[in-house]
């Protein structure tokens, strides 16, 4: 039990002898991505030749995500005495080298990229702790900030703090969060609630998932200063029940903190109580709405109602309640520790601190970063990112997630922050940033895009529920080959008709895509509708399959022809009958001597 800062002095002094133990640290990034690719795999593989050996020179740790999706497997090794090294794309072979040369004490260098251009708030633990110890994020100074406001500061003046750093909401709407903290503490009632949004539903998004998985005790700090400040004595995390290692490391860490006192009742010896449970949410994108979000809690569908009441005046079952998601308030501890004006000076004048993003589609270093406020796009995606795969020409850039839209080679010198990207048309949402190339068409993005606010609309109101399917219908028509150019001045009139209609920010900000699409790649479009092409050969119904000169008759094509589409002898230049054609592009991939073209 856990009954001061003496206790937790204590824990981290531990914590920091064993660190400087004479031995080697292995840490296993073992996150959703990781395990996926293998990493559990490895880890057994590293436990089992440890424990062969009997071995105790060498410690090894399970830690979360260290944002190098692109490497993984992923494992950081550290002699005594030496710096950290990162290796990637771990396989038996490779791990078994490193024992070895970890038994003779050499050191390899690491051989994957780590951007400098990154700064680590709410990452800092991810991929170096143990997240199902509670030791390890103790001695990393968990819970000291919680301490600090439950002995040293008064509510209103850990929401001043708050107020002060400029920290905004990192969820997507982007509102300064001590403000909302104010308007929460400000309601009185005899039950208020925390609630933490962990509905991550952006197609591309796992930044959220990480952070759980990778440091759940900040999370839970957060949400227990947010009780203080605003007067709640229960936290809920809504999260989605697609997260099964998030989950089960959540209830870990509660359980974890209740055994040690940090929560429940009497907190640190003071006449503060807070309890957290989680809440299971069905994968409803819409439910990312605060109000959506509430209802679900309640057992009811997950529906945005008009706003006011704001959920701090009246939210779950009516009661005062805050809502912030995942990296707002892995933001929080280290504001309170490191104090308001150190996060303030991270970032722009108008956003402060860093930003989390997913960084995923057809850049080389896929993965999860964080960066300050005001860096570019272009430094994030060929710095940090690496550049395009294959070296092929980048062309566009998604952020925001199905709700932002595709910013150009123009905007690359943009800085990312709130104001920036919402004046290119785009925004920062939750922080999905999906990278396009040459190969893609925009108008086939813009599509499945809608489609899935078309499949995730609630369908309360008829702008959002009818509106996006027609403008879906309409794109189908266009990537057919069906469309004309006054559908383009219908897409145009129908998105904006939609974005001052809907009700909640799912409609209002579901035909950014199709703007932005049509105001940086207009040609697109015109070429889909006049001349019946697709530039990028990427919409099936305005591409063909034919066969060059180039054609020495080896017959691989005919043979993969699902429908006998193919003709020729062999030795022969073959032919492709159009109507029998189903555009699967089976002959496309089976050819060597690149003889088939994909107009």
């Amino acid at each position: 039990m856990i009954n001061g800062i003496n206790d937790l002095n204590k824990i981290r002094e531990e914590k920091y002898l064993a660190d400087k133990e004479n031995k080697t640290i292995i840490k296993v990034s073992m996150s959703t991505c990781a395990i996926t690719a293998g990493a559990d795999t490895i880890f057994e593989y590293f436990k089992e030749e440890i424990e062969r050996e009997g071995n105790d020179s060498i410690k090894l740790i399970s830690t979360g995500c260290m944002g190098l999706c692109h490497s993984e497997p992923t494992i950081e090794v550290t002699l005594p005495g030496g710096e950290p090294n990162i290796f990637g794309n771990l396989n038996i072979a490779k791990a078994e080298k490193i024992l070895k040369d970890i038994k003779y004490n050499k050191t390899r260098e690491t051989d994957v990229f780590i951007s400098k251009k990154q700064k680590k708030i709410v990452l800092k633990n991810c991929g170096f702790i143990d997240p199902e110890n509670i030791v390890e994020s103790i001695g990393n100074n968990g819970y000291f900030a919680l301490n600090k406001v439950l002995t040293k500061m008064k509510p209103q003046e850990v929401i001043d703090e708050i107020k002060l750093s400029g920290l905004r909401g990192r969820g997507g709407g982007g509102y300064p969060t001590g403000l909302k903290w104010q308007f929460a503490a400000d309601n009185k009632a005899d039950q208020k609630y925390v609630v933490c949004n962990a509905d991550e539903g952006d197609p591309g998004a796992f930044m959220d998932r990480s952070v759980l998985e990778g440091d759940p005790h900040t999370i839970i700090e957060a949400m227990a200063i947010c009780g203080y400040a605003i007067g709640a004595d229960q936290g809920i995390i809504y999260i989605r029940a697609e997260y099964p290692l998030a989950i089960k490391r959540l209830e870990k860490a509660i359980m974890d903190a209740n055994t040690h006192g940090l929560l429940g009742e009497k907190i640190f010896g003071t006449d503060f109580n807070f309890k957290i449970r989680l809440k299971y949410g069905a994968g409803a994108f819409v439910c990312g709405e605060e109000t959506a979000l509430v209802h679900s809690m309640e057992g009811k569908r997950g529906e945005p109602t008009l706003k006011p009441p704001f959920p701090a005046e009246a939210g779950y079952w009516e009661k005062p309640t805050n809502v912030n998601n995942v990296e707002t308030y892995g933001n929080i501890p280290s504001i309170i520790k490191k104090g308001a004006l150190w996060f303030k000076n991270i970032g722009t004048e108008k956003s402060s601190g860093t930003k989390v993003f997913a960084l995923a589609g057809k850049v080389k270093n896929v993965g999860l970063i964080e960066v300050p406020m005001g860096t570019t796009l272009e430094e994030v995606i060929f710095d940090i990112g690496g550049g395009i795969v294959g070296n092929k020409e980048f062309k566009a850039v998604q952020t925001g997630g199905p709700s932002g839209g595709c910013l150009t080679e123009k905007d690359l010198e943009t800085p990312i922050d709130f104001d920036n990207l919402i004046a290119k048309g785009s925004m920062m949402g939750s922080g999905g940033m999906i990278v396009m190339d040459e190969d893609d068409c925009m108008v086939a993005v813009a599509k499945f895009y809608l489609g899935f606010t078309v499949e995730e609309s609630c369908g309360k109101c008829t702008p959002c529920r009818i509106g996006t399917k027609r403008l879906y219908e309409i794109l189908e028509r266009i990537t057919d080959g069906k469309g004309s150019l006054n559908d383009l001045n219908l897409l145009k009139d129908l998105s904006n008709t939609i974005k001052r209609a809907s009700l909640c920010g799912l409609g209002k900000t579901a035909p950014n895509p199709v703007l932005s699409t049509l105001k940086n790649f207009h040609e697109e479009y015109t070429a889909h509708v006049k001349e019946k092409k697709c530039p990028a050969t990427v919409c099936i119904n305005l591409i063909q399959f034919t066969i060059t000169d180039k054609c020495i008759g080896c017959t691989a094509c005919a043979k993969a022809c699902p429908t006998e589409a193919i003709m020729g002898r062999a030795k022969e230049k073959h032919f492709v009958f159009q109507d029998r054609c189903i555009k699967c592009g089976a002959c496309y991939n089976a050819c060597k001597f690149n003889a088939i073209e994909k107009r």
